[in-house]
């Protein structure tokens, strides 16, 4: 039987994941009662929340053909998933919604395709819907590809219509994969963990055969295992006797340590050549995340084990904040990767949990240590020679009547380098800015000054010089770590302003005066005081008794007072400090 591998590319929401599920009805891959909406997505967040976080592979037969597809996430942070699952096929059928027409993520998948070198399929979704703008969304694709309008398929994911010629054109146009030589070659593009066979490669066979029992290496990382089994995707798990040249499925490692395999890694004999492309995905925000309670650290350490297996992109290690106590420093992709773990923790592990201000790894540059990354403000030298941030590339596509809004922009972001080009129907907007800037609050922004209209990717490009401060709040002299913050040279004063201002409003008061300062360098930029709590005593003639006694006992509650400033301790309640860290 011929191959034929492909995958469905799209924007978020455009609905990969329906066309995906009546693809394996229209092949029998899934028989009509165990089929379920959204099939591929398997946990349950991805169907509630109707976007896909982890790309699933599966194999269908279709007349004298094998077809393998992969479904890929679309948003931005998995970016680097999709570009490996790219490397894994030759075709890709390009998604987009009828209503809604090309966004910015669906310029960004094409682009990848066309740099993998892959046949590009168009198809439009949502045809049940009879929008009016049909054939200016058909034109619209088929201007991107280059093809004529009729070439465009239009589909429904819900009905299914149009999902026969679909497959048809798939098994036509997607070239068959190139047969390789004896040497073996296999493509990691995606991972899980099983109990009994350890880390389970997803692969794309690019030569040779993998067996069960045969010893092979990681040639990225120079790791040997023995291999425990072989099999395809359909889509559970099926044992098959080998994986053979220009085949995708998976296989099972043994190995316990997810951190060993890695995603764009080769699986080949010792001494082989590895695939082109390999890089370990860095993570870019880092976030410190405590339990709500106190008494769930070692139930979140172990739910932090268990969603490190299925994804490897995750990192944590042990923290802790003077207030909340013991938790875990985490890195991960972007700030939606964030988002769906901390969802992910109260879904599946019931753990409720309360974050510190995201932070990007910041390039810092210091007379004693030289060159060295900051992943949090408490790695952030004060005195340091040089420091660079991320910065990020964006491109966003608006409708043109959104246009001056976003301009607007400018002035809450430090967006830069900003061109514009009319591009089908809207304005597509290339822009420039700081990563730490991006993961702050830009897209909720984007969307309320579009209406929801707006969409926009982004690329990590470099590290770029930047004036910035560490920014550190004291309550009564002490230093509150988790409040502690990078911020630009010209925004500490309003930032540290608006910290201590919600401090103030948060905190009760003591029998003491606090004080609560924002500071930069030894440098108060921002203060406001919490008076004491009176303790009024009344005076004789209302409660009884004289004034030499009040007199004794106020000297008594002053020096009392005194005693406890000298210590310089306060307690900070951890319901203050959580509201303190929303948004």
């Amino acid at each position: 039987m011929e191959i034929r591998n492909f995958v469905i590319i799209a924007h978020v929401d455009h609905g990969k994941s329906t066309l995906a599920d009546r693809l394996l009805e229209a092949t029998h891959t899934v028989s009509a009662h165990k089929m379920k909406a959204q099939y591929l997505d398997a946990l349950e967040l991805e169907r509630e929340r109707g976007i896909t976080i982890k790309m699933a592979p599966v194999r269908m037969k279709y007349g004298e053909y094998i077809l393998n597809l992969i479904d890929t996430p679309g948003h931005s942070d998995f970016s680097y998933e999709v570009s490996r699952s790219l490397g894994a096929v030759e075709g890709a059928v390009l998604l987009v919604d009828i209503t809604q027409g090309a966004q910015a993520q669906t310029l960004a998948n094409l682009d990848s395709a066309r740099r993998a070198g892959l046949k590009i399929i168009g198809a439009i979704n949502k045809i049940d819907l009879n929008p009016a703008g049909a054939d200016t969304a058909s034109e619209e694709l088929a201007s991107l590809l280059g093809c004529k309008k009729e070439e465009i398929h239009r589909v429904s994911g819900k009905t299914g219509e149009g999902v026969e010629g679909l497959l048809q054109d798939i098994a036509r146009r997607v070239p068959g994969p190139k047969i390789g030589g004896e040497e073996k070659s296999a493509l990691i593009f995606s991972s899980t963990y099983n109990n009994h066979k350890g880390v389970i490669a997803y692969v794309r066979v690019f030569g040779g055969k993998f067996k069960a029992g045969e010893n092979v290496k990681l040639l990225g990382v120079n790791e040997s295992f023995k291999i425990k089994e072989v099999g395809y995707f359909t889509p559970e798990f099926k044992p098959a006797d080998a994986l053979e040249n220009g085949e995708i499925g998976y296989i099972a490692t043994g190995i316990k340590d997810p951190d060993i395999i890695k995603i764009g890694d080769t699986v080949g004999s010792d001494g082989g050549t590895p695939l082109s492309g390999f890089k370990i995905p860095q993570p870019v925000v880092f976030v410190s995340i405590y339990p709500d309670e106190s008494d769930d650290y070692d139930d979140l350490k172990f739910a932090f084990g268990k969603l490190r297996l299925g994804d490897s992109s995750l990192s944590f290690a042990p923290d802790f904040n003077e207030v909340l106590g013991r938790g875990f420093k985490c890195g991960f992709l972007g700030k939606l990767h964030m988002e769906i773990t901390i969802q992910r923790l109260e879904r599946e592990f019931g753990l409720k949990t309360v974050n510190s201000f995201p932070s990007v790894a910041y390039l810092v540059k210091t007379k004693d240590k030289g060159e060295f990354i900051a992943e949090t403000p408490q790695d952030f030298p004060a005195d340091y020679l040089e420091a660079k941030e991320p910065m990020a590339n964006l491109e966003v596509l608006i409708p043109g009547e959104y246009l001056g809004a976003f301009l607007g922009l400018k002035n809450e972001f430090k967006l830069e380098n900003i061109t514009t080009d009319n591009y089908l129907h809207k304005i597509k907007v290339r822009a420039a800015l700081p990563l730490s800037e991006l993961i702050a609050d830009f897209d909720d922004r984007l969307k309320s000054i579009s209406s929801g209209f707006a969409s926009f990717s982004y690329e990590i490009t470099d590290f770029r010089s930047a004036d910035l401060r560490k920014l550190d709040v004291l309550v009564a002299g002490e230093p509150l770590a988790g409040l502690s913050r990078i911020v630009h040279k010209e925004d500490v004063e309003s930032v540290g302003r608006n910290l201590v201002v919600r401090l103030k409003d948060l905190l009760p008061k003591v029998q003491f005066t606090q004080a609560l300062q924002a500071i930069v360098g030894g440098k108060i930029i921002a203060r406001e005081t919490i008076p004491a709590l009176q303790k009024r005593l009344g005076y004789f003639g209302k409660t009884g008794g004289d004034r030499t006694r009040k007199m004794k006992l106020w000297k008594k509650q002053k020096e009392g007072k005194a005693r406890l400033k000298e210590r310089g301790r306060v307690s900070v309640p951890a319901e203050a400090f959580k509201e303190l860290l929303k948004k």
